[in-house]
């Protein structure tokens, strides 16, 4: 079934947005399937007025009267009250409850009319590439509590406008998540996204307020398909709790629909899969799963009927790892990753610039001599500078200022306190004399007091 929604063009979306439907058949869904979700609307409240269930079926209020009127003539709902229009009042019938209590067995849904999954695939690759490339500006910008080379942020900014995958290496607390997690934010513009998808009579959830936020209201049309919901471009971060599982569509054996998997939830964004390896599953099999779908965009789900659905896989995939890439992939597959980019320890410089930052950040004062201070600290004892260990230092420097009662001001002793505490350098304690011990029973152990 065509829809108004499936001709669409690139530029009528981001204009006005999905057009208001104006006949049944303008929606793409089954009006038995319809039908029968307003009836679950119908005995869900107590007072079913049209325009009641057509706010719950987020539909045009012609329309919900419409799939009431169906379902008053097959006497399964009754007229209790009409006055004016839209107030029209409803109840439930013995032959409706009968009907309801085999709708639920089947199917649970009882949220916002779906659309169909035609319309859903039409508009994920409709809104897939911004309407604005990235450039040096927009990427710099994006990217500006960070201090990055610009090679890298050239590498970034290819990596945006082409939508390609990347591969993103480096050593642990280089700031390889911070770096994944801030593509997203390069990305202009919002997307509509629907509540639910509908195949087959079965229902998908797409819309999750953990990973979906609302744009902002002024960019929002007056007039569109309310079934539909403009967000923020989604950015999808999953880890170490990460399964083959995850990645297909879960289904609930009691509220009877699915929720989509994390992947289909990051259409139109970005998706980061954060210290690659290191998940449940092998990274073999995870780049095995994800391959057809990272060179054909697109990606197969399995009903629990068995039936497999095509559902578009639209979204930048940055796989973040402090692991060795060819401990994970053979060649073969890196080449399909579309971009590769290492992020490398901070120079002294680039440390300077970051600390100064973080500094400020919480309104202390970075003195050049206590910045040189630490920075001779990691000379003499040979260690290596990461991206993340001004900021870590400066939380544990502020922590002492707190627990001392003092106010927030960097010095070499404060610092000295927060580099043992985070380093977990030995801490030195006054020897007990033997007759202070004998004499006041203490313990020659220092912990013991």
């Amino acid at each position: 079934m065509m829809s108004q929604t499936t001709i669409l063009s690139r530029v009528e979306v981001e204009t006005m947005g999905p057009p208001v439907p104006e006949e049944l058949a303008d929606l793409g869904v089954g009006e038995g399937f319809l039908c029968d979700l307003a009836l679950k609307h119908v005995s869900m409240v107590s007072e079913p007025t049209t325009t009641v269930i057509a706010e719950r079926m987020y539909l045009p209020r012609a329309l919900a009267e419409e799939i009431l009127e169906k379902l008053y003539r097959e006497k399964l709902i009754e007229v209790r009250h009409q006055t004016t229009v839209g107030a029209t009042r409803y109840a439930m019938l013995d032959h409706g409850w009968d009907r309801l209590l085999r709708l639920f067995s089947v199917c649970g849904y009882s949220g916002p009319a779906p659309v169909s999954l035609n319309d859903y695939a039409h508009m994920m690759r409709l809104q897939s590439i911004p309407s604005r490339p990235a450039s040096m500006e927009t990427v710099r910008s994006a990217f500006q509590d960070l201090i990055l080379p610009e090679s890298l942020l050239q590498t970034l900014g290819c990596v945006i406008n082409s939508r390609r995958s990347l591969f993103l290496t480096g050593l642990p607390g280089t700031g390889k998540t911070a770096v994944a997690e801030r593509i997203n934010a390069a990305l202009p513009g919002a997307i509509w996204i629907p509540y639910a998808v509908e195949i087959d009579g079965q229902i998908i959830r797409v819309f999750d307020s953990h990973c979906h936020h609302f744009a902002a209201a002024e960019v929002i049309p007056n007039d569109y398909d309310r079934r539909w919901v403009l967000i923020k471009r989604p950015l999808v971060v999953v880890g170490g709790e990460l399964t083959l599982e995850n990645a297909d569509l879960t289904w609930s054996e009691t509220a009877k629909f699915y929720e989509a998997p994390f992947q289909m939830k990051s259409n139109g964004g970005t998706l980061v899969i954060d210290d690659f390896g290191r998940q449940r599953v092998a990274p073999q099999d995870l780049l095995n799963r994800w391959i057809v779908p990272l060179e054909r965009r697109v990606d197969y789900l399995a009903l629990h009927t068995g039936k497999k659905i095509e559902v578009p896989f639209e979204q930048l995939v940055v796989f973040s790892t402090n692991l060795e890439e060819n401990d994970l992939a053979d060649q073969a597959f890196l080449r399909r990753m579309g971009y590769r980019a290492r992020v490398e320890p901070p120079t002294p410089e680039a440390y300077s610039e970051i600390f100064k930052k973080q500094a400020y950040n919480r309104g202390m004062r970075s003195k050049q001599s206590v910045l040189t201070h630490v920075l001779n600290k990691y000379k003499s004892e040979g260690r290596q500078m990461k991206g993340c260990e001004p900021r870590d230092l400066l939380d544990r420097a502020t922590d002492i200022c707190l627990f001392e009662g003092q106010p927030l001001a960097l010095t070499p002793q404060v610092l000295d306190i927060a580099w043992r505490n985070y380093f977990g350098t030995s801490h030195s304690f006054a020897p007990v004399t033997s007759d202070e011990s004998s004499s006041e029973g203490r313990s020659d152990d220092p912990l013991e007091l």
